[in-house]
C-alpha cells in the first residue's frame, strides 16, 4: 500500500507541474546533470599484496524551475546509487538515496515570501547492514519513507543563499522495518507515524572559482511536542570541473535523527567521474 501511495504522489506531483508547463512553457527551465564514477584495480602475479576491486556510482540531479514577477516554482530530484566489490566477495551497496523537493512561493512585495513545499526522502532500493553477521537488510524503497509538507515564509533576496521557515507536517511510512515508526510504549504495531512541527531549510550555492562550486542544504525539523530535539540533515558538495566531461566531486553528509540512531551519522565520498549535461 505504501509503495502505491508513493507512486501516486509522484504521478500527481509531476502531472501538476506538466500542466503548469503547458500554460507557461516558454518560461520553464529544465536541467539534468548526471555524474558517473568508476574505479577498478586488478592484479596478476603481484607479489606485494593487494586484492582486485571494482566500484561505481551514479549521481543524477534534475531541476525544473520557473520564475515570474509573482510566482516561483522550484522542483528538484537528486538520486545517488553506487556499488562496490572486493576480490571474490559479493557486491555491496555504497550509495542509495533519493530526495525529491517541490516548492511554490508567491511574491507579495515583502522582505519574505509565503511558500508551500513538499519533499520526499527514501532509498532507491534495498539497504543492508554489512557489519552484522549474517548481513541484515535494514531498509527498502519507502521503508522507511518520509513525506513533509511545509507552509511558511522564504527569504531569497541574495543570489547565493535561500532560507525558509515554516510549519511542517511529516508522514513516516514503513512496511517491514517498523523501528522507524513503531511506538514502543503501546501494544499495537504502528507502520505509519504522523508528526507536526517546525521545519527550516537553508540552501547555499557559492562559486569558489571559475570551475569550482560549493553547494549545501541544511534541513532542521523538530516536533512541537519535543522542541528540544531536532532532526538535522546537512548535505554538502564541492564540485570541480576539470574539463567538459570530467569532474571531481567531494560529498559530505551529516544526519542526526534520534528515531534512527542516538549518534550522528556521517558519510563522505570523493568521486572522479564523467559529467553529462543532458538538459
Amino acid at each position: 500500500m505504501k509503495k502505491i501511495f508513493f507512486i501516486l504522489v509522484l504521478i500527481f506531483t509531476f502531472n501538476t507541474f506538466a500542466l503548469v508547463q503547458d500554460s507557461l512553457k516558454n518560461k520553464w527551465i529544465p536541467s539534468l546533470v548526471t555524474n558517473i564514477g568508476f574505479n577498478q584495480v586488478a592484479f596478476s602475479n603481484w607479489v606485494k599484496g593487494g586484492e582486485n576491486s571494482i566500484a561505481w556510482s551514479i549521481l543524477a540531479n534534475f531541476s525544473y524551475n520557473n520564475t515570474s514577477d509573482l510566482w516561483t516554482y522550484k522542483n528538484s530530484l537528486k538520486g545517488l546509487f553506487g556499488r562496490s566489490k572486493i576480490g571474490s566477495g559479493n557486491y555491496i551497496t555504497t550509495d542509495n538515496d533519493l530526495y525529491i523537493e517541490n516548492l511554490v512561493s508567491y511574491n507579495v512585495g515583502w522582505a519574505v515570501s509565503p511558500y508551500l513545499s513538499n519533499s520526499i526522502r527514501t532509498q532507491i532500493t534495498k539497504g543492508y547492514d554489512y557489519k552484522s553477521s549474517p548481513t541484515k537488510q535494514i531498509s527498502d524503497l519507502f521503508d522507511p519513507g518520509y513525506i513533509t509538507q511545509t507552509l511558511g515564509f522564504t527569504f531569497d533576496k541574495y543570489p547565493n543563499i535561500i532560507t525558509r521557515l515554516g510549519i511542517g507536517l511529516q508522514e513516516v511510512f514503513t512496511n517491514k522495518f517498523i523501528q522507524y515508526t513503531d511506538n514502543a510504549t503501546t501494544t499495537d504495531v504502528e507502520k505509519f507515524k504522523f508528526e507536526t512541527g517546525i521545519e527550516s531549510v537553508t540552501d547555499f550555492d557559492f562559486k569558489i572559482d571559475d570551475n569550482i562550486i560549493y553547494k549545501s542544504k541544511l534541513r532542521l525539523f523538530s516536533q512541537f511536542k519535543s522542541l528540544d530535539i531536532w532532526d538535522v540533515r546537512f548535505d554538502n558538495i564541492i564540485a570541480a570541473k576539470i574539463s567538459k566531461l570530467i569532474s571531481v566531486n567531494f560529498n559530505f553528509l551529516a544526519i542526526y535523527e534520534k528515531a534512527q540512531s542516538p549518534k550522528t551519522q556521517i558519510k563522505e565520498g570523493l568521486q572522479v567521474g564523467f559529467v553529462f549535461n543532458i538538459l
